[in-house]
């Protein structure tokens, strides 16, 4: 499914009223329309009692086409207006001309306290006060309401997007609405995706209002949810290193987790042949929890790094195999920080660079630029913040656009860690990735999700297509992990004892539950 920004959404009204004719009263009455819709199927509207909030713009339109259908279903409805009504223009102010023709109490409020009682006898509220275009915090009387309703107890319905949450970014601008349903009209908006957005949506449901196909699945919008292929047939006469053959580069004397759980994810995830190059002094403690790895010493530096004497021999072995791992749990030593340097320069095989690789080379970030092969970048908002020298905030503020020039500039397929993780490609295309839950954010995570990726690559999709699929697997692996134990204390091993039976399921088909929780949001 495809998913929009706020810019990409104005422009398709446009095109809707000025290509096809479909005036924005008629895209108005159809957003009203499906929401009632949903409201109807999720709680009824016959003999129940609602209050709309309606702002003043075009999501206060949606309100009156809502109040005004709730009416004629045999519910109750009152109607409170945010803001001058004079205000209200084109589509918006034909429907609050037609709603105050009915039987519909409606009246403009200043204080809170006037409707405290309206809200405490009501069934249930719909929110619709701001839509996507909110670009300053709330405040005043706006937020009064806004907390009103979240203290309510009451079920609502939010217009489009919860307000208070931004449209483009998800989020919250001072204070929120806390949604139970939201309906979105013509495509999700990425804050509709983007936490916490998305956890103030509720259950997201999405109407195109009546644009045609050719308008919401253009490929010039770049932006959609992860919905990978799926894995191919695994061959019965298939035998190790046909599943793979995949060398890490990775460890250092004081991180013993890191190469294990990236190595040893690669098989757990159906991967056939892991290489580990790591300093000779951990092989038998790491050997001891992964001893179905093949153990590749390396010489080390005195700290208890890998050396850079062993770039030749390294090199040399990623010729025979399928794809390089270089970083997890590489250090911050200089003199290895040289070696990943050197090797991400002269590797000639598909190359995922994670953890402290991806520090050594945005020392020389031309040396991602220049390289031929694939190359996967797997950083969390701090690695990103030292590859695009921008500030961490300053990324979390604008990730899509951030990801989308950066994967551009380096040619490279990167994978933005974090809640609904984001893959961004050289064309500018975004994935939003649905699975994963916050007990993922776990140190050795980031490990395992490299050799899930890798093991993809070797499982018979195409690099591009890999990727999407092993951020997919690693999140539906964490989700396993949490429904069994809960995602306090969900730890690294846990996600990687899951792996067997992400992969088993997907390859199987998820069950209802699985594919409810991943759709995003239902098309209405």
């Amino acid at each position: 499914m495809k998913v929009s920004s706020v810019s990409e959404m104005r422009e398709l009204d446009r095109t809707a009223i000025e290509q096809f004719g479909i005036k924005d009263e008629l895209l108005m009455e159809n957003a009203g329309e499906s929401t009632c819709f949903v409201i109807s199927k999720e709680f009824g509207i016959r003999d129940r009692r609602f209050i709309v909030f309606c702002g003043i713009g075009n999501n206060g339109g949606d309100g009156f086409v809502i109040a005004r259908k709730i009416h004629s279903n045999g519910g109750d409805v009152q109607v409170f207006l945010l803001g001058n009504p004079d205000k209200f223009k084109g589509a918006a102010k034909l429907n609050m001309d037609i709603a105050s023709r009915l039987p519909i109490e409606m009246r403009e409020i200043d204080s809170i306290e006037s409707i405290r009682t309206d809200v405490a006898h009501s069934d249930a509220l719909v929110d619709a006060i701001f839509g996507t275009g909110l670009a300053r915090d709330v405040g005043g009387i706006y937020k009064d309401v806004i907390d009103l309703i979240n203290r309510s107890g009451k079920i609502v319905f939010s217009v489009d997007i919860p307000s208070g949450v931004h449209g483009d970014t998800g989020k919250v601008m001072g204070t929120a609405v806390r949604a139970d349903y939201t309906v979105t009209f013509g495509l999700p908006k990425t804050g509709n995706m983007l936490f916490p957005g998305y956890d103030l949506c509720g259950k997201l449901y999405v109407t195109h209002i009546s644009f045609p196909p050719s308008m919401y699945n253009t490929d010039s919008m770049k932006i959609e949810l992860n919905d990978p292929p799926a894995l191919p047939a695994r061959n019965k006469n298939g035998y190790k290193g046909y599943f793979g053959d995949v060398l890490f580069i990775a460890g250092a004397s004081n991180y013993f987790g890191a190469p294990y759980f990236a190595a040893l994810s690669f098989m757990k995830a159906g991967g056939g042949y892991s290489r580990l190059a790591a300093p000779a002094s951990m092989a038998p403690f790491i050997a001891n929890k992964g001893s179905e790895i093949v153990f590749v010493p390396q010489k080390e530096t005195g700290p208890g790094s890998i050396s850079l004497e062993n770039k030749e021999a390294l090199l040399k072995m990623s010729e025979k195999v399928d794809m390089v791992v270089l970083g997890p749990g590489l250090s911050l030593e200089e003199e290895t920080q040289e070696l990943a340097r050197e090797l991400a320069k002269e590797i000639d095989k598909p190359l995922l660079i994670d953890g402290d690789g991806i520090t050594a080379l945005c020392k020389d970030i031309k040396i991602i630029k220049q390289r031929k092969a694939g190359t996967i970048l797997t950083p969390h908002l701090g690695e990103m913040s030292r590859l695009t020298n921008m500030g961490v905030s300053e990324i979390d503020t604008a990730k899509l656009d951030v990801l989308k020039r950066t994967a551009q500039d380096l040619n490279s397929v990167i994978v933005l860690k974090g809640a609904h993780s984001l893959i961004g490609y050289p064309d500018e295309t975004v994935l939003i990735n649905m699975t994963g839950n916050s007990g993922m954010a776990t140190a050795g995570s980031g490990d395992v999700l490299a050799g899930t990726i890798a093991a993809m690559c070797c499982l018979g999709l195409s690099l591009e297509e890999a990727v999407g699929k092993g951020v997919f697997i690693h999140g539906l692996s964490g989700d396993l992990a949490a429904e069994d134990e809960g995602e306090d204390g969900i730890t690294a091993q846990d996600i990687l004892e899951y792996l067997p039976l992400a992969v088993k399921m997907d390859r199987e088909g998820l069950d209802e539950t699985l594919i409810e929780r991943y759709i995003g949001a239902y098309v209405i």
